[in-house]
């Protein structure tokens, strides 16, 4: 039929650390729709021009013909939308991106922004005033996010910090931060086409931008749907959202004036001067310990705002593709104690691995249920998508590598794997092409 897809293309673009994926749906007519899911990057290679995000936004802008029939920005994070950022002069990638033909912006439910901040969720009558807190815990936490990378300057360090929590405290910051040219750049963009903030078991109401493909949300999850989104574990032995209110603390520290810092105010004191000797242990284990704390919060940071990530399963010509954005497995956690969800998700063809290649992103459980993952000859072998660049997130001496290197090996041995990590210096994009 003219109006069903039959072939589907995913160009996986060179991004370094963050996502932009362009999905192309060809329909019997030969006619083509596309769908833009995530667009941004915290560290583009060694090797890449810096114009980098402008090439592949004109790229998306020629491949698409000019028409994009939806968005997606699966979360806030900025390598999965800072590529939507504008420029004063209109040449930022974002400008290229805004001046096409978008049918609709998709955003999880808590980016609306007319949201009232005691609501748990999207047309919630409800009472409670947990969703309040968090989204002060997360202003005040991006605040601090802020702050600290601007504290960390060009030479990207803090007092008594180490180079590994340097190098994680700069990184993890950066990718927090608001990212206000982009948030708002997509908002604009959805207020001239349709704005949908989805949650789990939304209708996008997309079907006429996209006939022929069922489109599943999976997560996130409102408050009132599940709790289990307000805590985040660590490590979950069997698997794989906190709020660090101490970061509440943290940030009135940032702001407090110079006379409220004194412990007796009126004394004189000691300022930009060595300390005496037998005090300077305290002072750089003191100073240390402040480095590793902020590392802690913005890692909490990190983790409650994946687990706000779009989890989206396409449905169409018989083949299934999901992209769960950065969703962990508090996010994940609603959709997989559904058994008629489990079931759904048993025969993808193809999975765009969560969080680059994070441990605690791709469930052990939903991974082992796939029932297309095999050795090479197995017939409609499951094909795997990796946006990724390795030494950027996480350390291998605490096993949090991203990616993480036994995932890595199960997805090569499993799957039929295409990392952009994999991709040559000069080549832009990867193409996959599944028939319908």
């Amino acid at each position: 039929m003219a109006n069903s897809p039959v072939q589907a293309t995913i160009f996986s673009y060179q991004v370094g650390f963050g996502d932009c994926f362009l999905l192309r749906f060809t329909y019997g007519d030969g006619t083509q729709r596309h769908l833009l899911i995530d667009f941004g990057t915290t560290g583009i290679p060694d090797d890449a021009e810096k114009d980098l995000m402008a090439k592949v936004a004109s790229d998306i802008a020629t491949r698409c013909g000019g028409r994009l029939e939806a968005i997606v920005a699966t979360h806030r994070h900025a390598d999965h939308i800072s590529g939507f950022t504008t420029k004063a002069d209109g040449t930022g990638s974002g400008d290229i991106i805004a001046a096409l033909d978008v049918g609709a912006v998709i955003q999880p439910w808590t980016e609306a922004p007319d949201e009232e901040e005691d609501s748990l969720g999207p047309a919630i009558d409800s009472a409670e005033r947990s969703m309040a807190a968090r989204k002060r815990s997360l202003a005040d936490m991006q605040s601090l996010a802020e702050r600290l990378v601007a504290m960390m300057g060009q030479d990207g360090a803090l007092k008594g910090m180490s180079a590994d929590v340097s190098r994680q405290l700069a990184f993890i910051g950066r990718d927090a931060v608001k990212n206000l040219p982009a948030v708002e750049n997509l908002m604009a963009i959805g207020k001239r086409s349709r704005a949908i903030y989805a949650f789990h078991g939304l209708d996008l109401g997309i079907d006429d931008l996209l006939p022929g493909v069922t489109t599943h949300v999976l997560g996130p999850p409102t408050l009132k749907q599940t709790e289990t989104i307000r805590k985040q574990r660590s490590r979950d032995p069997d698997e794989y959202w906190h709020f660090a209110l101490q970061g509440l603390q943290l940030d009135r520290d940032f702001a407090v004036s110079e006379d409220e810092t004194r412990l007796f105010p009126g004394h004189p004191f000691i300022r930009g001067s060595k300390l005496p000797v037998e005090v300077r242990w305290v002072a750089g284990r003191l100073d240390r310990g402040r480095a590793e704390q902020y590392l802690s919060i913005v890692t909490a940071l990190d983790k409650a705002l994946n687990n706000t990530s779009l989890i989206l399963l396409f449905e169409v010509g018989g083949k299934k593709l999901l992209f769960p954005g950065d969703a962990q497995i508090e996010n994940w956690r609603y959709a997989l104690s559904q058994e008629k969800i489990v079931a759904l998700l048993q025969d993808v063809d193809l999975y765009k691995v969560g969080h680059h290649g994070s441990l605690n992103a791709t469930p052990r459980s939903m991974w082992s249920a796939f029932s297309k993952r095999g050795d090479e000859d197995k017939k409609g072998r499951l094909t795997t998508l990796l946006s990724t660049m390795p030494g950027k997130h996480g350390s291998e001496k605490r096993d949090t590598e991203v990616p993480r290197r036994t995932l890595l090996d199960e997805l090569r041995k499993e799957s039929n794997l295409f990392s952009t990590d994999d991709m040559p210096a000069d080549q832009l994009f990867q193409e996959v092409t599944i028939d319908l």
